[in-house]
């Protein structure tokens, strides 16, 4: 079981930053306190990440919490003193949409991320949403083979919640990629969550709920199960307390 003294970990299903995020966002807001407060936008480095950053900005600005770059695009700011010591004091971190690929590959054994991780586990708010929320699965659902395949595979993730593969904007196209023949399908060794957009899986308290404009849907290999927003969801793992080894 994960430390009491977690802050909230929030799992996103995307369209994050719009109206409809207020449930989720305003609790990691509330948890921020008057901490540094962080925005990540890894996903986005390929496709414009200073909007996405102050897209974050005007965000949680309405929701009274002035929030900076945490830079992270390549695995040379990871590694950055100077970034790591400033994550290592945050009170909030936000990871943002984009490619599914790049978080992992970006923030994976890096120090940085070890130093998000640590300020989580002492009661700092942690969110990811679409491709930051992906990241932190056991595994990330990735194309296939190159770009505009509609088949996905499972690749490593950051495993801070372990067992589980991420699916967001799930009711809209997302659930094309665990149904029908060119779906990841569920198996023995992983629970597929399935995110609306506007909804998040929110860790807190030593359980797992579902917040937001949407539902959320489990699928194991034996069936699926449906939740509303103000749903306990039963059956999931708890965040990782320690590292992965």
């Amino acid at each position: 079981m994960v430390s009491a003294e977690a802050g909230p970990l929030a799992l996103v299903g995307g369209d994050e930053l719009n109206p409809g995020n207020e449930p989720q966002d305003e609790l990691l807001v509330r948890a921020a306190g008057d901490g540094p407060a962080y925005v990540i936008a890894t996903a986005a480095a390929r496709h414009h990440p200073k909007l996405a950053v102050a897209n974050a900005q005007r965000w949680f600005g309405r929701l009274g919490l002035a929030v900076e770059e945490l830079p992270a695009l390549r695995r040379s700011d990871v590694r950055a003193p100077e970034n790591v010591r400033r994550a290592r004091s945050g009170r909030f971190f936000y990871i943002v949409g984009g490619d599914p690929g790049l978080v992992p590959s970006v923030l994976r054994e890096s120090p940085l991320w070890d130093a998000v991780t640590a300020a989580w586990r002492e009661g700092a708010a942690l969110g990811g949403s679409s491709a930051g929320a992906m990241a932190l699965g056991a595994w990330t659902l990735v194309r296939e083979r190159h770009p505009g395949d509609a088949r996905r595979r499972y690749a490593p993730a950051l495993d801070l919640v372990p067992g589980i593969a991420i699916v967001p904007h799930f009711e809209t196209f997302g659930h094309r990629w665990v149904d029908g023949a060119s779906g990841a399908a569920p198996n023995d060794d992983v629970v597929l969550l399935g995110l609306d957009e506007r909804t998040a899986a929110i860790w807190q308290d030593g359980g797992w709920t579902c917040l937001g404009a949407g539902g959320i849907t489990i699928i194991r290999a034996g069936g699926r199960q449906r939740f509303a927003s103000g749903d306990r969801l039963e059956g999931l793992p708890a965040p990782r307390e320690t590292e992965p080894p």
